[in-house]
């Protein structure tokens, strides 16, 4: 049996404003109409031995991911998520504890869950030779064949055997310069590491036990800890966060002697900036990627994304602009790395923007802020069929609630009430609230917030239908 391992607790900061915080690059839909997530998962169909995969995620971003899995009509084996991050080896060494439970020794194919594969046939072909070397003890990492000196991947270095297309790993290689990065290309040796391998369960164990003692120590007392929430495993904090951190690479594949690489051409691509996206993208007749409701006239070489309202360009070469409801990035072509700086920045600052687009996913469906002023604020909600609000009430703010599409469910104080399109409601402050969606359509309501406070943690939760704290707000 092979068991797949999705690696989905990524930021993705490059890929600002589109990926933030709370909604990262890998719930994107940035090459088709599925997101990477749901890309990365889609390429693991048909291949033999394949069983549902098991999920590492951020505990943030569990209801995205689980909702992703479910229009893909697929089944996770557990949604396990992270109360912090502490890289890739310990959240491997979790899931290699929690296969053993599923089976005695399954071998395990990690992939993190944000890169582009374009070639699926070959990823398949090169998944089952790994599968094999897998389960005769090694540990496999997938080597990919590099079209160009990039500077901005770290190098795997092969043992030159006429053991092909198997290769011992000589060493692991940091980013190099651009000389260097020649010199690799011209050996033939060197491949761009991809972040995914293979290996038995009990296997990385064995070596992490060897290599990273206290790790694998932290990990199973945090595993030992786990406990069910609704569809998601969650580990016990205190155990988790002591886990020292470390990527699979530094903690045991540099350090084994039983790593071999395989290489992998299959047009993969990490879209690790919005000039990865650039490449990717079909163009037009002068070289630029048009997405949304875009115009040009003389521009020449760009990225142009517009989400919400139109872009207009003329005259300029090798940009790259992305517009969201909230904020527009400018940038030249070969200066997207610099956008975590802005990110930086914009946490530095405690700004929203950072962490949030102005539409913002629950579990029961989304909330888009429309205006805001120093005592009121307007926001569209969209609540999905037969899903409901948590039991609440506010210490700071009233709201007035006017039904624009569907039917609500209005609980208020000891009333319950119906409302269809056109018809409204007060909350008064104070007062114990509950809005659902009773029926077989989308539910959307504009909210009326008005008071001397409208943080979105002005909540007291009485009952969750998502096992929510107080702090996850509405």
């Amino acid at each position: 049996m092979i068991l797949p391992v999705i690696l989905s607790g990524g930021a993705g900061t490059r890929l600002w404003p589109l990926s933030r915080e709370l909604y990262p690059k890998q719930l994107l839909p940035l090459v088709s109409d599925k997101t990477m997530l749901q890309e990365t998962l889609s390429r693991l169909d048909g291949v033999p031995e394949m069983t549902n995969p098991m999920i590492v995620c951020n505990e943030a971003h569990r209801f995205m991911v689980a909702e992703q899995i479910r229009q893909l009509d697929k089944e996770a084996q557990s949604i396990i998520l992270e109360p912090c991050g502490r890289n890739t080896a310990p959240a491997v060494a979790i899931a290699a504890l929690g296969a053993q439970e599923i089976e005695s020794d399954p071998v395990l194919l990690i992939l993190p869950a944000d890169h582009l594969i374009s070639n699926v046939a070959e990823f398949q072909r090169i998944v089952q030779c790994g599968a094999e070397q897998a389960e005769e003890g090694a540990l496999v990492t997938f080597g990919i064949v590099p079209t160009l000196p990039e500077t901005g991947y770290g190098y795997i270095r092969a043992e030159q055997t006429d053991s092909g297309p198997v290769f011992p790993v000589a060493e692991f290689v940091e980013k190099p310069d651009r000389n260097t990065a020649e010199g690799y290309l011209s050996t033939g040796h060197y491949y761009w590491n991809s972040g995914m391998f293979m290996f038995r369960a009990s296997r990385y164990l064995e070596e992490l036990e060897l290599f990273q003692p206290e790790m694998l120590k932290a990990c199973q007392a945090a595993y030992a800890g786990i406990t069910a929430d609704l569809d998601f495993q969650r580990l016990d904090e205190t155990a988790f966060a002591a886990c020292p951190s470390n990527s699979i690479d530094y903690a045991v594949m540099e350090k084994t002697d039983q790593a071999v690489v395989i290489p992998l051409d299959a047009g993969w691509n990490d879209i690790g900036a919005w000039s990865a996206l650039w490449d990717v993208h079909p163009h037009d007749d002068q070289g630029n990627v048009l997405i949304g409701d875009v115009l040009t006239a003389g521009a020449k070489n760009c990225y142009l994304h517009a989400s919400q309202r139109m872009i207009a360009a003329t005259g300029v070469e090798d940009l790259v602009v992305v517009e969201t409801a909230d904020a527009v990035l400018v940038a030249q072509r070969d200066q997207v790395q610099n956008v975590k700086e802005i990110v930086q920045q914009l946490k530095q600052q405690q700004r929203h923007e950072a962490s949030l687009h102005q539409r913002v996913n629950r579990p029961w469906g989304d909330y888009e802020g429309i205006d805001v002023g120093e005592r009121f604020q307007v926001k569209r909600i969209t609540v999905k069929p037969g899903a409901s609000l948590s039991l609440q009430k506010h210490h700071h703010r009233a709201e007035h609630w006017i039904v624009v599409t569907g039917t609500a469910k209005v609980t208020c104080g000891e009333t319950v009430m119906i409302l269809t399109e056109n018809q409204s409601t007060y909350i008064p402050l104070g007062e114990v609230h509950r809005l659902e969606n009773p029926g077989k359509i989308s539910l959307e309501i504009i909210e009326v917030q008005s008071g001397s406070y409208l943080g979105e943690d002005d909540i007291v939760r009485f009952e969750d239908s998502y096992g929510r704290n107080p702090q996850e707000n509405k």
